[in-house]
C-alpha cells in the first residue's frame, strides 16, 4: 500500500461543505438508504439503547443529549498535520484474537476475509478486503483518544461506512443501529448519528501501509467522535437491525454490557 496524501485545497472543501450538514439534511441523506430516520423518534435521538438505572442511568442521557445538541451540525473532528503523527502508535488490549478462523486468514494475509454486511439491508452481500478498496478511500488524520488517560495521532485509510452499507442496497426503514462482530467476541453498536457521519470508515491502512496486526488487521473501525473503546479492531462482520436486545445484554455493546458508558462521545 502506497502512503495515501489528500489535495490540501480538496480537503477544506470538503470540511467546509460538511461543517454545513444540518440534521434535517443528514436525516434526508440516511433517508436515501431506503426511507431510514436517524432514531425513530427525537427522544430515541438523545439515549442510549438501554438507560441504567439511578443517578448512573442520568448521568448517562445528560451526557448524550449534551453532546448530541452541540454535534448536531455533524462537526468533523479536527484533523492534524502528518508531522503530528505519533511514533510507535500503541497497541492496546486485544492484539492478536485467538480465534481459529482469524488465524487462518492471518496467515493467508487475509486474502480469504469477507465482510458480511446482513441484517435490514436490502441486498445483503460480503465484501473482500480487495473490495472494499476500490470504494471512494478517506484519509483522515486523527487522534485516538483512551479512556484510561493517553491519546495518540495517526492517518487512517478506509471506506466510509456509509458506502459500504449504501453498496449493500441501502437499509431498511426500521433500521435503527449497526451492530459490528470482531474476531476475538467482541461488539458494539452504533446508531445511525454516527454512522453516516463522513469519517466514520472500515480503515485498512495506518500511516500509509497496511493496517497492523496490533491496531486491527485487517480492518477496524473509526468512528473519530468517540473514545477508543468504540474503535472497535478486527471486524468480522456487520449486522443492520431495529433493536440491540438480541446482542450480549443487550445495552448496546460488549463495553456498555460491563459498565462503560454505550455512548462514549469525545
Amino acid at each position: 500500500m502506497s502512503k495515501y496524501t489528500e489535495n490540501e485545497e480538496n480537503k477544506e472543501n470538503r470540511k467546509n461543505k460538511e461543517k454545513t450538514l444540518t440534521r434535517r439534511k443528514l436525516i434526508t441523506r440516511a433517508g436515501a438508504l431506503g426511507g431510514i430516520l436517524l432514531t425513530g423518534c427525537d427522544t430515541d435521538f438523545y439515549v442510549p439503547p438501554k438507560v441504567r438505572p439511578g443517578l448512573m442511568g442520568i448521568a448517562d442521557t445528560l451526557t448524550m443529549a449534551s453532546q448530541r445538541l452541540l454535534l448536531s451540525g455533524q462537526q468533523l473532528v479536527q484533523e492534524h498535520d502528518i508531522s503530528e503523527i505519533t511514533k510507535n502508535f500503541p497497541v492496546w488490549n486485544q492484539s492478536n484474537p485467538e480465534d481459529e478462523e482469524y488465524q487462518r486468514l492471518r496467515r493467508g494475509n487475509y486474502v480469504d476475509w469477507q465482510l458480511p454486511v446482513t441484517g435490514l439491508v436490502n441486498q445483503p452481500r460480503s465484501f473482500s478486503l480487495e473490495e472494499l478498496k476500490r470504494f471512494p478511500q478517506q484519509t483522515q488524520i486523527t487522534s485516538h483518544i483512551c479512556e484510561q488517560g493517553w491519546s495518540a495521532i495517526a492517518q487512517w485509510i478506509g471506506a466510509q461506512l456509509l458506502h459500504v452499507l449504501e453498496a449493500a442496497g441501502g437499509v431498511k426503514p426500521e433500521a435503527r443501529y449497526v451492530m459490528i462482530d470482531a474476531y476475538g467476541g467482541w461488539y458494539e453498536g452504533y446508531d445511525f448519528f454516527d454512522v453516516v457521519h463522513p469519517q466514520t470508515i472500515l480503515a485498512y491502512g495506518m500511516n500509509g501501509k497496511d493496517l497492523p496486526l496490533g491496531n486491527g488487521a485487517p480492518v477496524r473501525l473509526r468512528v473519530e467522535r468517540h473514545c477508543g473503546y468504540k474503535q472497535l479492531k478486527f471486524i468480522k462482520s456487520i449486522q443492520v437491525v431495529s433493536s440491540v436486545e438480541g446482542f450480549g445484554r443487550g445495552t448496546g455493546g460488549l463495553n456498555s454490557d460491563f459498565g462503560f458508558h454505550w455512548y462514549a462521545g469525545a
